[in-house]
């Protein structure tokens, strides 16, 4: 198989015209840190590990890693972006305090601080997370930044007592049509390095197999299999299937970002990373006619002449 790296010319054709739906949510950003950096891999990516939304939670992603001297108690840290497609900020409350609690308080010698830019609003954490202590948690300034302590058996873990909220974009994506597990693979895995370069911006599924639609025959799942476009459906389906002949796979990158440019950015330098594998045979992205999502961002208007 041919995942070489081909030249300039004629990759942007490979793109379709066609945009993605994204949509408006509320996104709140931290900063995790811990003493070792197995304990900070394991908070890190345990409290991102599953995408919520569609199923009514919060989902959230590793924006990055920073070094001591980047971060309030000067340990190494992490910055995660949670979010969740709803105005409740009392339910986002409640959700966001469940990756906290099962995730990163039960790490051993962890601490969470606000990493929020320009934020809408803040919620208390005292509510959800500080009364893990059972009423002997308290406050104190520390680190220049108001925290709760909460005694735990091995203490104790540090929150901030408000994080910033942010309303952002959320759902934006792109598809890349391959020939190859490698190109799905080596090409995917590149793709998210590019990503991970532009600051505000996460993917919460990293590469996604399992690209869905709102119509089903079961509503209790909630979005099913985007069945067009499952290549080993494609006999089945006939004239209704949309995968091309020499396509095999056809994974879906995911992002969500704090401002629109952060967010175009990112489609685009993702994309322009796959258009250079001979295996990646085209670009599209997920949309449902422009009826759901609040926003329509058009592929080939990220690559401006």
């Amino acid at each position: 198989m041919n995942t070489a790296k081909g030249d300039n010319q004629g990759k942007l054709d490979k793109i379709q015209n066609t945009y993605a739906e994204a949509f408006n949510g509320l996104c709140c950003r931290v900063i995790i840190t811990a003493d070792d950096d197995q304990t900070l891999e394991r908070a890190a990516y345990d409290a991102t590990s599953t995408p919520g939304t569609v199923i009514g939670r919060v989902e959230g992603g590793i924006e990055g890693w920073l070094n001591k001297n980047q971060t309030p108690d000067g340990r190494k840290g992490a910055v995660l972006q949670f979010w969740y497609n709803t105005t409740d900020i009392e339910k986002f409350q409640v959700e966001l305090s469940y990756r906290i609690r099962q995730d990163i308080l039960v790490k051993p010698f962890t601490a969470l601080f606000d990493a929020s830019i320009n934020p809408t609003g803040y919620i208390s954490t005292m509510k959800y997370v500080g009364h893990c202590g059972d009423g002997y948690e308290w406050e104190e300034e520390l680190y220049n930044r108001q925290m709760i302590v909460v005694p735990i058996a091995i203490p104790d873990f540090l929150i901030e007592s408000r994080l910033g909220y942010m309303e952002g974009i959320m759902g934006a994506n792109f598809w890349y049509f391959s020939r190859s597990k490698e190109a799905v693979l080596e090409g995917g895995r590149a793709a998210l390095k590019a990503i991970e370069e532009v600051k505000g911006v996460i993917t919460p599924f990293d590469i996604c197999s399992a690209a869905s639609k709102p119509e089903t025959n079961y509503p209790w799942i909630g979005p099913t299999t985007n069945h067009p476009y499952c290549p080993t459906l494609r006999k089945i389906l006939g004239n209704q299937s949309k995968v091309t002949d020499g396509v095999n796979y056809i994974p879906e990158i995911v992002l969500n970002g704090l401002t629109p440019e952060a967010l175009k950015k990112a489609m685009r330098v993702g994309i322009d990373v796959l258009l250079d594998y001979d295996d990646v045979v085209g670009i599209s992205a997920g949309n449902y006619g422009g009826k759901l999502g609040d926003h329509q961002i058009n592929l080939l208007n990220l690559f401006p002449e």
